[in-house]
């Protein structure tokens, strides 16, 4: 019964993607139909100081769709600082980030949809790398070896539109803003013993626009993210994180 099912909050973070926003929500909307895993939903549209039309498509979309809302940010904060607030502002029993890019097609946005349940963590990573061009495969690659091997993981890939519970989510230490906001967080999960799953998806090459994660500024974000989590869950909170990751099933396909 419908009732029986659990909700779903799913954050957009947007800047300048005007081209590729109408896209994006309307697989958002594909999948929920075809997963059919969830009694409600609510769509959180972070316009984070576009210089495009971004925010007025945005407004557009909300006033014939109900379930979404838009925040429209006075200054331009980061991909990081819009998933968290909206994880602040999420009201449903699970918490999902689609990027307003329009790279994740509604096939993988349902195969991560179809696996609420089957753990806390639903971790995607990329089945289709060569999409993406050699030089950001090569820096994604040394970033899982190197966040793996500080922290004693095994995951496949950390960026990807994890599906997670409100409630374990709404309790961790969101320190980072930057693009190594994912990666933080799940590390905070998993070493405090959350189960997971990890699901290859097929994501789809950038019908407009450009990737904003090699920018200067984030990858210095990242680095201080990076050591900042270090020095928390290593050194000054070990004991929080003591435990053993618990995967819920082997989906892992390398």
């Amino acid at each position: 019964m419908a009732k029986d099912k659990p909700s779903i909050s799913i954050i957009v973070p947007c800047y300048n993607e005007e081209g590729n926003l109408r896209g994006t929500i309307e697989a958002i909307n594909g999948a929920l139909a075809s997963a059919k895993r969830f009694s409600g939903h609510e769509i959180l549209i972070y316009n984070d100081r576009s210089t495009d039309s971004t925010g007025a498509l945005a407004d557009a979309i909300a006033k014939k769709d109900r379930n979404v809302k838009v925040i429209h940010n006075a200054k331009n904060m980061g991909f990081g600082f819009n998933y968290t607030d909206g994880v602040r502002r999420a009201t449903k029993d699970y918490v999902m980030m689609v990027p307003g890019d329009n790279e994740i097609p509604l096939e993988a946005i349902m195969r991560v949809m179809a696996r609420a349940g089957d753990a806390d963590v639903i971790i995607p990573y990329t089945a289709n790398p060569e999409v993406r061009p050699f030089s950001r495969r090569v820096i994604s690659r040394a970033f899982v070896a190197l966040i793996n091997t500080m922290f004693g993981l095994d995951i496949i890939y950390y960026n990807g539109t994890c599906l997670v519970k409100s409630r374990l989510l709404k309790k961790v230490p969101l320190k980072t803003w930057g693009f190594a906001y994912m990666a933080a967080i799940l590390v905070r999960l998993l070493k405090s013993g959350a189960s997971y799953a990890e699901v290859g998806v097929d994501i789809a090459q950038r019908s407009s626009g450009k990737t904003k994660a090699f920018a200067f500024k984030n990858v210095v974000s990242v680095v201080k993210a990076i050591l900042t989590l270090f020095w928390d869950v290593r050194v000054k909170e070990r004991a929080i994180y003591a435990g053993k990751p618990s995967r819920a099933e082997a989906t892992k396909a390398r």
